[in-house]
This record gives C-alpha cells, structure tokens and sequence, in this order.
C-alpha cells in the first residue's frame, strides 16, 4: 500500500505547526492515540526540519511530511530530515519535478483548471486544494471533479469537524487536511488529551460520512 492509499484509509491529514521541536514526539503519540498515522509539520516555522527528524526518528509508526514547502531548498531539507511526502500550499514545478525524481510524494496546491492540468500534465493525481473555503469549497471540488475524473483532492482551508461529513461523503475527495484536531494553542498548552479526543471525533466522522 502506498502512502496515497493509507492517506485515504486515515481520511484526515493534520496540518501541524510546530513552535518549539520538544514538542513534535507528544503530539506524534497524540494524534496515534486518536487513530491517526499521519501529520504534516509545516514549514511556517524555524524548528520545522528539527522537528520532523525528530517524529522521524522517535515515532517510526507515524508517517510525518513536510507542509508549506515553497521550493527545492526546502523539500531537500524536509526529505533529509526524514518527510515522507511532501505538500505544498502552490503549483511549482521545480519542487514536484525535484520530488518525483526521488520517489516522494508530493501533493501540490492546486485551484484552478490551468492549475489543476499543470499537475496533471507531471504525472500527479492527488493535489491539495487550498484555501477551500475561499475558493468555493466543496462545490467548486464537485464542480472540477466533474471536468479531471481522475484527480482526487486533499481540501484544507476552512474545513472544521462542523463540516467535514460534507467533504469526506464525496468519492473524489482522498482526505481532510486541516488544523483543528491539533491547533498551535492546544500543542504550545500541551493539551495532548484535547488533540487526541479531537482525532477520535474527526476519524469517527469521515468514516461515518464515508459510509
């Protein structure tokens, strides 16, 4: 099984950020606690390879990536650090031609038609859709699913345990990215309990809505 496939089987990728790099391993055993294998420790922050190597090397059953990744340099440093995959909030085509040359997978942010057929036309069928709650949500999803059958999104932007039966009930929606199942406050507090409840719910709900 492929990292794509098990993020489909998790249904929800955490977007993590990570202010001081103790923190990264507790919110690792957090989120396993609440049946969920994957975080994204975005690059938002200086500690962010420190605190990805550290999951990488402590909490090997978590599969950690890299988020906000903006250009080679920085998906160089998140893979050596340990990142299994890498995502990235636009479409650069230097940072996806860097990743697949080297077997990692990557999950651009992708809005548009143009967009959307750029990533294509690189060999990529799963892309990030960011913000979606301003770029029309999952309307807007439905709407260019109908047009690229065969791309699968990762919506992030807005989407919140209130609405995320709604995302994850559609066939081309992979996961649920976001933040709220284990927000800067909640990992600076060191509420682990909080996160690892706030998985348990969020997990509860997209296999629901699956279903």
């Amino acid at each position: 099984m492929d990292i794509m496939d098990k993020i489909y089987e998790t249904g929800i990728v955490p977007v993590v950020v990570i202010e001081d790099a103790a923190d990264a391993i507790p919110t690792a055993h957090a989120l396993l606690a609440g049946g969920v294998n994957f975080m994204e420790i975005t690059f938002r922050t200086a500690c962010a390879a420190e605190a990805i190597q550290a999951v990488s090397e402590a909490v090997p059953e978590m599969i950690v990536g890299a988020g906000t990744v903006l250009n080679v340099r920085q998906a160089e440093m998140a893979v050596k650090a340990g990142a299994k995959f890498i995502v990235s909030p636009g479409f650069d085509k230097d940072t996806v031609i860097w990743c697949q040359e080297r077997g990692i997978p990557v999950c651009p942010g992708c809005v548009t038609p143009s967009e959307i057929i750029a990533a294509i036309n690189c060999g990529l069928s799963v892309i990030k859709f960011f913000p979606a709650n301003i770029y029309g949500g999952i309307k807007a999803i439905k709407a260019l699913s109908g047009v690229f059958g065969g791309v699968k999104f990762l919506p992030t932007g807005g989407v919140n345990a209130e609405n995320i039966g709604e995302f994850a009930s559609e066939k081309c929606i992979i996961a649920i990215g976001g933040s709220w199942v284990c927000t800067k406050k909640d990992i600076k507090e060191h509420n682990f309990d909080q996160i690892t409840s706030l998985c348990h719910e969020a997990v509860e709900k997209i296999h629901a809505a699956r279903n």
